[in-house]
């Protein structure tokens, strides 16, 4: 067998120590050891010899047994040194190639990441989903919504409008209204294969930046219609882009756009172009004009705001603007273009077994804020449970309907709503009729009890929840004088009744309604932005927030709910909840829940409270508490009565009508808006009878009405007919902030609990009116020195004469 100790490996000299007799051997037969290089800076030393050592001899004893070697002594001071690791340096031309190298691979790899393997599974996907037929996405889109009360008994459904709609073929849709789509919702629509690109990537921009603005073409859009699929996510994404691709594949675009005309939401309950031509304009598509079809067009971005004028006029303009930039009008039947002024809205009308149309709009409302938008409300065959209790509607409908019973006044409205304070769940809720006659034809009515209005003395308990916030009391005086003048403006009380002494607590200011206590109370100790902070933290959403209601601060006139300052019957009813609730404020809403076909939950609402006022509980609890012991006098002084067996607090209130050239002589002394809003521990109610706007109001022989003279039976009606044979019930008692204090004198207190409301003042003058002026359009700055609350206030004497505000108020006698 051939020796092979002196091979070596590929690329590697042969080892010394294993060439044959001719290399050169050291004294025990290994290599010869190469000199160690001297550091750097030494000079180098002439090479030493070593000394011979002879081989010991052999052991003796016999053969040398394989488990005994000879004893080598190690080196003397000379080591091995080992090879070098070290790889030979690079040319820059070897550098060059082999970084080009890393860079193809990485190149190849991002290649076949990004593009191979997606396009692979593009095409998977292309052969294994299906486009939707516009007739399955029309029946999808057309189910009725059932709504129950809160009981579960059945309340009625609402039918979309547009249920048995017949689907348009491309020669029914003229060219004007396809065009009018593509230029407003995707120029492209002409060339792309489905999807753009450059829209893609503009949404992707907008996204990381904060713009507005989609990506999507007209074959994306109609997918997502017909699948009823809408969520964030990549996979469908990917696979609306997949069947929008296959759609363009196997239909022609006339066909694309006739399919998506025909499935898409315009508003008012229409789904597809030729529902939305009946219930915008009263015609078939065919007779559409482009100035039509600019609007149609215009609102399929915003379909439940088509009833907004400056949403409508906006879309519109774009519409048009869109469709001269295409080419598909020129620029002077642009500036010749009219607004197609729709028909009045008609799906209002109540039809057989529907539930109310004002309590439907508010659920829609409420369940677009829980991604469930009025596109996809028809689409899922939803349940509908409500908050409304069948007991506490038809009360609340009799009692409204039956106040205006009689009255001379035909522009008397009114509107009632009943909040459960224990859930914030909307009880009743009736805002006048929903459908009213114009000239002679039936148009669709307004709801009044979502519409803002002057709450007049209603917003004194915010004043006074602000006040007991800042750690003072009921006990707390100011002076409740007659004709007290700030910054040049004379505030005055209603009458005799509303007066009291220049020591006056703010009890007894809240139960006689003094107004010139709570104007000096804001103007000078509380200030306007605590006032408006704590009507919002009781629960009233003002428009800034999402809501409807208006408070303004920028001058004193919040103080007495006059000038800017508007809120709606729903939110006073809510707001008044949170006194009831102990200070705990919770959400109003009209849902209980929504279940879908499957019977799965698709919204349910929370019923949790929060502390309104103070970050502790027990703090904001009593502050409420303190509201409603200053509350509960005014009741009898307003001569209404609490249900038997129930306790409830309460406050009037009235705006008073500006006078106008031309008007009759009483309108001097008329009111345009009054109200009642008061509580049970269980039930809040907001009571409203006014008018549409600034228009003097009158009873019989013209004599002016107040809160106490219709709104506030109303409110009292209601609670006897809800809580008739409900357990009785009683507020909680809490600490007096400020410390303790007497009731106020029972000498002018009407004390029976048996005193019935009567309809109108008995003298028709005003006299001993609750509630005063509410500074319509008077400025105030709120500069004067502020009033100390132990001692009379100081009126500021004005350098010019000053200037009177005209008050009323609510009568005892009423």
């Amino acid at each position: 067998m051939p020796d092979d100790r002196s091979r070596s490996w590929p690329g590697q000299g042969p080892d010394p120590r294993r060439r044959g007799p001719s290399a050169p051997q050291g004294p025990y037969g290994q290599a010869p050891r190469r000199p160690v290089p001297p550091p750097p800076g030494r000079p180098q030393q002439p090479p030493q010899q070593r000394a011979y050592r002879p081989e010991p001899p052999p052991m003796s004893g016999g053969p040398e047994l394989m488990t005994h070697h000879a004893y080598d002594e190690p080196d003397d001071g000379y080591d091995v040194e080992p090879e070098s690791d070290e790889k030979p340096a690079l040319t820059p031309a070897q550098r060059k190639k082999r970084r080009w190298k890393i860079i193809r691979r990485v190149a190849y790899g991002f290649f076949g990441l990004f593009f191979v393997l997606p396009a692979i599974a593009f095409v998977i996907t292309y052969f294994l989903v299906d486009v939707p037929s516009p007739t399955e996405v029309a029946q999808s889109q057309s189910q009725a919504v059932t709504y129950l009360y809160a009981d579960g008994s059945p309340m009625g459904k609402d039918v979309p409008r547009g249920g048995n709609r017949v689907l348009l073929s491309p020669d029914q849709i003229p060219d004007v209204m396809k065009h009018a789509a593509i230029a407003t919702e995707d120029d492209s629509f002409e060339t792309n294969s489905g999807f753009d690109v450059g829209g893609l990537l503009r949404a992707v921009y907008n996204q990381v930046t904060g713009g507005v603005g989609g990506g999507s073409t007209i074959s994306q859009q109609y997918i997502k219609k017909a699948t009823d699929n809408d969520a964030p996510t990549l996979t469908r994404k990917w696979t609306e882009l997949a069947k929008s691709f296959k759609m363009n594949q196997t239909y022609e675009k006339k066909d694309i756009i006739t399919a998506y005309l025909n499935i898409i939401y315009f508003g008012r309950g229409a789904y597809g172009v030729g529902a939305a031509s009946q219930a915008f304009f009263h015609k078939e598509a065919k007779d559409l004009s482009f100035s039509e079809a600019a609007l149609l067009a215009g609102l399929i971005q915003q379909p439940g705001r088509s009833e907004n004028p400056k949403v409508a006029h906006d879309r519109w303009n774009t519409a048009l603007d869109r469709m001269v930039k295409n080419n598909y009008i020129s620029a002077a039947d642009r500036a010749a273009a009219q607004f197609p002024t729709p028909i009045p809205l008609e799906d209002s009308k109540q039809q057989a077994g529907a539930p109310p149309a004002f309590v439907v709009r508010q659920v829609k409302d409420e369940l677009a804020a829980h991604d469930i938008p009025e596109d996809r409300y028809y689409s899922s065959g939803y349940v509908v449970q409500t908050t409304i209790d069948p007991k506490a509607q038809q009360a609340a409908e009799k009692a409204a309907t039956e106040a205006l019973e009689g009255q001379v006044d035909d522009n008397l409205l009114d509107a009632l709503v009943a909040v459960d304070t224990k859930t914030g769940g909307v009880l009743a809720y009736y805002g006048g009729k929903p459908i009213v006659q114009v000239n002679g034809q039936d148009q669709a009515g307004r709801d009044w009890a979502n519409t803002p209005q002057n709450p007049g003395s209603s917003m004194k308990p915010f004043d006074l929840t602000a006040l007991l916030k800042m750690g003072k009391g009921l006990d707390s005086t100011y002076d409740g004088s007659n004709n007290r003048t700030f910054d040049g403006r004379i505030v005055r009380n209603a009458g005799p009744g509303s007066t009291c002494s220049q020591q006056c607590t703010v009890a007894e200011a809240m139960m006689r309604s003094a107004n010139t206590v709570f104007y000096d109370m804001v103007l000078n100790d509380t200030k306007q932005g605590p006032v408006k902070e704590a009507a919002k933290q009781a629960g009233v959403k003002v428009k800034e927030d999402g809501g409807q209601s208006i408070i303004s601060t920028k001058d004193n006139n919040i103080s007495l709910g006059g000038g800017e300052t508007q809120i709606t019957p729903l939110d006073m009813a809510s707001a008044y909840a949170t006194f009831a609730a102990n200070g705990q404020q919770r959400a109003r809403h009209f849902v209980q829940k929504v279940t879908n076909a499957q019977n799965e939950v698709a919204y349910e609402a929370a019923t949790d409270g929060k502390a309104a006022f103070d970050s502790d509980a027990g703090k904001s609890r009593q502050i409420a508490g303190n509201v409603t012991e200053a509350l509960k006098p005014v009741i009898d002084f307003s001569h209404l009565k609490c249900p038997n067996g129930h306790e409830c607090a309460g406050k009037t209130g009235t705006q008073q009508h500006t006078k106008v050239a031309g008007e009759p002589s009483w309108a001097a002394n008329a009111n345009s808006q009054t109200w009642m809003v008061g509580y049970t521990p269980s039930v809040s109610v907001a009571a409203w009878v006014g008018g549409d706007g600034n228009k003097p109001l009158h009873g019989k022989g013209n004599s002016p009405i107040y809160g106490s003279t219709i709104a506030g039976p109303m409110w009292q009606k209601f609670l006897s007919l809800y809580l008739t044979g409900k357990p009785g019930e009683r507020f909680e008692k809490v600490d007096r902030i400020g410390g303790e204090v007497a009731p106020p004198s029972t000498s002018d207190v009407v004390t029976s609990s048996d005193a019935t409301p009567t309809g109108e003042n008995p003298d028709g003058n005003g006299n001993g009116n609750d509630d005063g002026d509410h500074g319509r359009g008077h400025d105030q700055d709120g500069s004067t020195n502020p009033s100390t609350p132990s001692s009379p206030a100081k009126h500021t004497k004005p350098s010019t004469p000053p200037k009177e505000t005209p008050t009323t108020g609510d009568t005892p006698e009423n």
